[in-house]
């Protein structure tokens, strides 16, 4: 009998593992596809690496967001997911803030998860796009509540500044001597400068009925009596005829007074008296 003979194949070192070599295969495919999809977008770091530069999909220019979306490979891609980072490109085309970086890669994370054994870039790409466009909607958002904030805060303030105190019966009493008092005040003041503009001989009649009159028929003199300020405290006031001091009728009383002095002058009356 024959010793068996063992054969040993000998796996040169430079030579590539055919899952090394099928790797490489499916990730040269892939930037060929990503060439075409993105052509200005894309820019290949090295063998295993790429950055592609994303905007949200509906741009906004309150809030510009335009950022790398950066790529490593590792060596079992596309049955691992690939190291994903965000970097600014510069101040004009925005930036990420605190805790939202984390946000979109976890949303891009993922969507990586959903696509594993199978080419995934553009996917996650397309994702980044999406969640920054959710960044810029979040913060137009918190900006809307803070305007909504402030607008309340402002509405209120007015509405305590213009409620004022609260009224009871007493401040209403209270407020009421206070303005009666003035109407009073007003109208003694306004009594008086009507008595100034009377005629001399005017004036000595409103003197002789103003000290027949009691001090309530006095009050209820002024003109102003007929006004709704006074309706609204008083029921049942007495009206009075104020006809008698208009215009037209001082000039009627001081015409016939003056009639009178010149036909004194002449000594008319007295020829008059003694006709009679």
């Amino acid at each position: 009998m024959f010793a068996p003979v063992l054969r040993v194949e000998i796996i040169k070192q430079d030579q590539p593992r055919p899952c090394q070599a099928n790797h490489e295969a499916i990730l040269q495919e892939e930037f060929e596809v990503l060439e075409s999809i993105f052509p200005d977008e894309l820019e290949k770091l090295s063998d295993d690496a790429v950055r592609i530069r994303v905007e949200p999909e509906e741009p906004s220019t309150a809030h510009p967001l335009t950022l790398y979306l950066s790529v490593k490979y590792p060596p079992t891609y596309p049955d691992a997911i690939p190291e994903l980072a965000l970097e600014q490109i510069d101040e004009e085309l925005g930036e990420l803030r605190e805790g939202e970086e984390e946000i979109v890669l976890e949303q891009l994370r993922n969507v990586a998860e959903e696509s594993l054994g199978m080419a995934m870039t553009f996917s996650i790409a397309s994702a980044a796009r999406e969640a920054l466009l959710g960044v810029v909607f979040e913060r137009l958002k918190q900006e809307q509540e803070e305007e909504d904030r402030k607008t309340r805060e402002y509405e209120e303030a007015e509405a305590k500044r213009t409620r004022g105190t609260p009224l009871t019966p007493d401040r209403f009493v209270d407020w009421r001597k206070g303005f009666m008092k003035e109407l009073k005040a007003k109208r003694e003041r306004e009594e008086e400068e009507r008595v100034r503009s009377m005629m001399p001989k005017e004036r000595e009649e409103w003197k002789r009925k103003r000290d027949r009159l009691s001090g309530r028929q006095l009050f209820e003199q002024s003109a102003t009596l007929a006004t709704s300020d006074e309706g609204l405290y008083e029921e049942g006031a007495a009206e009075v005829d104020m006809s008698q001091y208009t215009r037209e009728a001082r000039e009627e009383e001081r015409r016939r007074a003056e009639d009178e002095e010149e036909r004194a002058r002449r000594g008319l009356v007295g020829d008059e008296s003694d006709g009679e």
